[in-house]
């Protein structure tokens, strides 16, 4: 669906993905895989688009969180390997191995439901097994006394009919975290998960095709655990500290204009609750962009957006559809004029750090009511609205 009115909407710098794909890719080197995360609708840029253009620039892999996820893509043209992080019934393994999904394997249990799917249904399911080395959330758990039963039981499980058990990998929890005991405890889970890869392929006497843990973290400074594929997240999107040392783009912009302009004077109490208090007349500009757009309530008085006369506060409690900023010493800033609440001017971190959260949260609330216009070569080349209609 196309968009009818330019009221909030978001800016996917497609030239800036590839861009940041391509400095990734020269950072890992030719014998590494590349894994794009485009979960969560490629973190609120619009997966599908993402995708294709991953696609079309020679990346190796994509990983999603359901199959519903997965299925958009197919049904969209993306033809490439997807992996699929999260748990998938076992009444949808025909359809997984239909469409040519690889799942990640978390338990025996999992192992057992899924070859007796594909055993019945008459295929075989690609595979990739997911190691427990410390995230505590998914995966053979392999730690200390449990690393016996956790070969054992991924030895049962890449030995079971019907399944194909292309890769194994793990997750770090603190790779992207500075500081000594955090890099200790990054180093203690490569090493349990290569403990366990060189115990199951000795057993096995097989090799996994692709063994993967290299987060964005350890994507930029741990080249050591880059193994066979990266799988960068927040990184390819170009946010975050480590994107800046890759010297990487920003990937989204979100975007307003002002609405509205009034003048009130000393005293008058702006938004819900009142927080907001003129001191002295004061000119407010009313920007269509709230809450319910991905504008945090938690922000309220006290972050500033970007105009063409630079920074405004913005005033009073955020509302759903709405906002409220200062534009007294703007007078240039009217009613139609672009604001840019994050972007190349006003970083996103900004935002992040300001609500105290991380960027990850700010882009993937932007909600779907606010339509992205893709762009290459400063040109839009593909508008979209998630909204039913």
């Amino acid at each position: 669906m196309e968009s009818t009115l330019k009221r909030t909407w978001a800016e996917i710098n497609l030239d800036a993905l590839k861009y940041n794909y391509e400095k990734i890719r020269a950072h890992i080197g030719p014998g590494v895989k590349f894994l794009g995360v485009v979960k969560a609708d490629a973190y609120g840029h619009g997966s599908v688009q993402v995708a294709r253009k991953l696609q079309e620039s020679g990346a190796d892999y994509l990983a999603v969180s359901s199959i519903d996820e997965a299925m958009e893509l197919r049904s969209n043209g993306i033809t490439m390997p997807i992996l699929i992080l999260g748990h998938t019934p076992k009444d949808q393994v025909d359809k997984l191995i239909k469409n040519n999904i690889t799942q990640a394997v978390t338990c025996e249990a999992k192992a057992l439901e899924y070859s007796e799917e594909a055993v019945r249904c008459g295929g075989t399911l690609k595979i990739h097994i997911k190691v427990d080395t410390g995230m505590s959330r998914l995966g053979y758990i392999c730690e200390g006394d449990y690393f016996g039963h956790g070969v054992e039981g991924i030895l049962n499980a890449v030995n079971l009919p019907g399944l194909d058990a292309e890769g194994i990998f793990t997750h770090f929890a603190v790779a992207d975290e500075p500081g000594d005991e955090n890099k200790k405890y990054t180093d203690h889970q490569f090493k349990l998960f290569t403990d366990v890869i060189k115990s199951v392929e000795d057993k096995w006497q097989k090799k996994f095709k692709l063994k993967h843990c290299a987060n964005t973290g350890a994507t930029v400074l741990r080249p050591e655990t880059h193994l066979d594929m990266v799988r960068p997240g927040l990184l390819l999107y170009g946010y975050g500290e480590f994107a800046r040392m890759l010297g990487l783009k920003p990937v989204m912009s979100v975007k307003t204009t002002v609405s509205t302009v009034k003048i009130y004077p000393a005293g008058t109490k702006i938004s819900y609750g009142g927080i907001f208090v003129t001191e002295k007349k004061t000119r407010v500009g009313v920007l269509p962009y709230g809450y319910a757009d991905g504008f945090l309530r938690a922000l309220s008085n006290r972050y500033e957006v970007y105009t063409e006369e630079g920074f405004a506060k913005q005033l009073g409690k955020i509302c759903m559809d709405m906002c409220m900023i200062d534009l007294t010493d703007k007078m240039s800033v009217d009613v139609g004029s672009e604001i840019e609440i994050f972007g190349e001017n006003n970083p996103v971190e900004k935002m992040a750090e300001t609500a105290g959260t991380i960027p990850y949260e700010i882009v993937c609330a932007v909600s779907k009511r606010v339509p992205r216009f893709y762009k290459e070569n400063g040109e839009t080349v593909f508008k979209e609205l998630l909204l039913r209609m």
